[in-house]
C-alpha cells in the first residue's frame, strides 16, 4: 500500500520543532493548536512512529523525529518553490529593509526565505547599522521598512516585541566583579547611554576601557573578559554569556523592537514583509539566564 506525506501535516511538524511547542507553532501558522495536535498524531498514525518525545515538560523530537525534520524540511521548500516559480508571480520589485546589528539573528534570516518563496522575483535588501542611523535614513525615504531598539515606542512606530537589555561578559570571566567597571560599547550603540546612566543612579565607579567605531572589536574585548557590555538578551555570541550579578550591577532597561513603515505600504508585498516580520519576533522564546561564578 502506496502512503504518502502531506505537505500541510510536514509543515506543521517542521513549525513545532523550530517554535519549541504546538502552542507557539500554531500561532505561527494561525491554526488553533487542536489543528496543529491532530495534524501531528496523524503524522505519526501514518508513519508508525514516535516523532516527539512528550515525556518532559516541553515537547522534544525522538531520534526519528529528528530524521523525518530532515527531510520535511526539504520537502515543504521544494514544494513552496515549485508553487512559486510555476504560479504567475504579479510582483516584482525591491524592499530596502534596515535593522540593527544585534537583532538580525535569528528571525530575520527566516523572514527572508520565507518572503522569497513567496515572492521570488522581490528582492530584499538588508541593510544593517545601529538605530539612529536607521531612523535618519527612513526619515529621508530611503528605506520602506526598518526595526529599531527603543526604550519605548518611537513616533509612527508598531512595537512588535520586548526584550530585556542584560550585562554580559566573558564566559566564566571576572570583568563584572572590578570596581571600577570596565566597559566597553560602540559609539554609537544606543545602549550606551542606558547602562551608564543606570551606573551613575547607583553612584557605581565606572571606566570606558573601549570606545570603538567597530562591533567586532567590542566584542572580541569583552569575550577576552578584558570589559563588560550590554546587550539584549538572547543576542550574546556563544563566547560570551549573560551576568548573573546577584545585584551587584544596576538592573537595565527592557528595549522596545519597533517597526516602523509596516502601517503604511507602497507596495501589498511591503506589508506581507512587515508582517512575516511581526510573526518572526512573536514566536521568540525567552532565554534563560546563566549563572556565573
Amino acid at each position: 500500500m502506496v502512503r504518502n506525506l502531506d505537505i500541510t501535516t510536514l509543515r506543521s511538524f517542521v513549525a513545532v520543532a523550530d517554535h519549541g511547542g504546538v502552542t507557539r507553532a500554531a500561532g505561527f501558522l494561525h491554526l488553533t493548536q487542536s489543528a496543529v495536535s491532530m495534524q501531528l498524531k496523524r503524522l505519526e498514525e501514518l508513519l508508525g512512529l514516535d516523532l516527539l518525545d512528550r515525556s518532559g515538560r516541553g515537547i522534544a523530537l525522538t531520534a526519528s523525529g529528528e530524521q523525518l525534520l530532515a527531510y520535511a524540511r526539504r520537502m515543504v521548500a521544494m514544494n513552496d518553490e515549485v508553487i512559486a516559480r510555476l504560479t504567475d508571480q504579479a510582483f516584482e520589485g525591491e524592499v530596502i529593509l534596515g535593522v540593527p546589528h544585534d537583532v538580525v539573528h535569528p528571525v530575520i534570516p527566516q523572514v527572508m526565505q520565507r518572503f522569497n518563496a513567496s515572492f521570488p522575483r522581490v528582492n530584499v535588501n538588508l541593510c544593517t547599522s545601529n538605530t539612529r542611523e536607521l531612523k535618519a535614513e527612513f526619515a529621508r525615504g530611503r528605506m520602506d521598512l526598518i526595526l529599531t531598539t527603543e526604550t519605548g515606542a518611537g513616533e509612527g512606530s508598531e512595537t512588535i516585541h520586548q526584550m530585556p537589555l542584560r550585562w554580559v561578559g566573558a564566559v566564566n570571566g571576572s570583568a563584572w566583579r572590578q570596581r571600577p567597571l570596565r566597559l566597553g560599547f560602540c559609539r554609537k550603540c544606543i545602549f550606551r547611554t542606558e547602562a551608564t546612566a543606570a551606573l551613575d543612579a547607583e553612584g557605581a565607579a565606572w571606566e570606558m576601557a573601549l570606545d570603538s567605531d567597530s562591533d567586532r572589536t567590542v566584542e572580541a574585548t569583552v569575550s577576552a573578559d578584558l570589559a563588560v557590555g550590554v546587550l539584549l538578551e538572547g543576542t550574546q555570541p556563544p563566547h560570551q554569556e549573560l551576568i548573573d550579578h546577584g545585584g551587584s550591577l544596576p538592573e537595565l532597561p527592557v528595549q522596545h523592537i519597533n517597526l516602523y513603515g509596516g502601517e503604511k505600504v507602497r507596495a501589498p508585498y511591503v506589508e506581507e514583509l512587515a508582517a512575516l516580520i511581526r510573526q518572526g519576533f512573536a514566536a521568540m522564546r525567552p532565554v534563560p539566564l546563566r549563572a556565573a561564578s
